[in-house]
């Protein structure tokens, strides 16, 4: 008996050990404010669901430990003929639609003040959105098996690194070249999904200067696990300096440098491009990188015009002459 309870307690010890080495979760313990809200919220949510779950389980063990076999209250309050009592019934039900009405309530409000598509409000809890500030624009596109950034302002482009300045406000969009994936820097933000053919948008902002890690959350086949980079949050020196490396390597990132960075490999090096084609990133997210191909908005677009001259009533002579006067950009180069 001596031996087994020894044993019970010795692996005790070592999942408390183990939980007490998981306080410093990166879920909970962020360096980016939306990152932190979004932990605070996983926080109030499992403390008022446990304000049910910790009194039920124990009541459970009370109630057999109070009405077991033999003991003197299984006689003494036995009640055949009970079927209802207003009062058990009141706190049965009461209690749990507190909780859902307080749950309900702060998911409403969450989903709105986190939404990845709402810009930010502020830069952490204590600090305010400074007026006239602009967010760090940042392109981003998943490929088979690596992440490709494109950053308008400052003309460069890399491959599994990214870097953006302490307490500055950052505007993502993401797309993806063949497979749905997802965006994921757990100190960052939550994560987002990336489609072909599509473009998502994700604000948020890193508070603290680092290293962190970033992924792809969603499986996306066999270079799935490598598929990871490096998010740098910097000063604003750091960060210039970051840039000026990036420009100093010289590559320029072409339609044909795309294509070939878009075949399939896996933990692929860190790769930085001085100048990105104009263009690209619109081709990119329209799947017309290639030569011939016609891009997703202008097949729409003439789609739409067919579906208005049909229920119209347009002569298909008039709808090809209105594909032919209203397409601004070429559809084959």
């Amino acid at each position: 008996m001596l031996t087994s309870n020894l044993r019970r307690a010795s692996v005790l010890v070592v999942l408390a050990s183990l939980l007490a080495g998981c306080s410093d979760l990166v879920v909970l313990n962020p360096s980016g404010d939306i990152a932190a809200q979004k932990g605070q919220l996983i926080v109030i949510a499992t403390i008022l669901m446990l304000l049910i779950v910790v009194p039920v389980i124990f009541f459970i063990f009370l109630f057999a430990w109070r009405y077991r076999q033999g003991a003197k209250h299984a006689q003494d309050d036995y009640a055949p003929d009970w079927d209802h009592s207003t009062r058990l019934e009141l706190l049965i039900w009461a209690a749990p639609l507190v909780i859902i009405i307080a749950l309900g309530a702060l998911t409403w409000i969450t989903t709105h003040k986190l939404d990845p598509y709402r810009p930010l409000d502020r830069i952490s809890a204590t600090k305010a959105l400074p007026e006239n500030v602009k967010p760090l624009e940042v392109e981003v596109i998943s490929l088979d098996w690596k992440w490709l950034f494109l950053l308008p302002e400052q003309g460069i482009a890399t491959v599994n690194e990214l870097a953006a300045p302490v307490n500055r406000p950052i505007h993502f969009k993401l797309t993806s070249s063949s497979t749905m994936n997802a965006f994921y820097v757990p100190d960052l933000a939550g994560m987002i999904y990336t489609m072909p053919g599509m473009q998502t948008e994700l604000n948020a902002v890193i508070n603290k200067a680092g290293t962190y890690r970033g992924m792809s959350s969603h499986y996306s086949g066999e270079g799935f696990s490598g598929m990871t980079f490096k998010f740098h949050g910097l000063s604003d020196e750091d960060f210039a300096q970051w840039v000026d490396r990036a420009k100093a390597d010289g590559k320029v990132l072409t339609r044909d440098a795309y294509l070939a960075l878009a075949k399939p490999s896996s933990r692929d090096p860190v790769q930085r491009f001085a100048s990105v084609e104009a263009g690209l990133y619109q081709r990119i997210m329209n799947l017309c990188v290639e030569d011939g191909q016609m891009c997703m908005d202008e097949m729409m677009a003439r789609d739409a015009r067919r579906n208005h001259a049909h229920h119209s009533g347009l002569a298909p002579d008039k709808l090809a002459e209105q594909d032919i006067c209203t397409t601004d950009t070429p559809i084959f180069e």
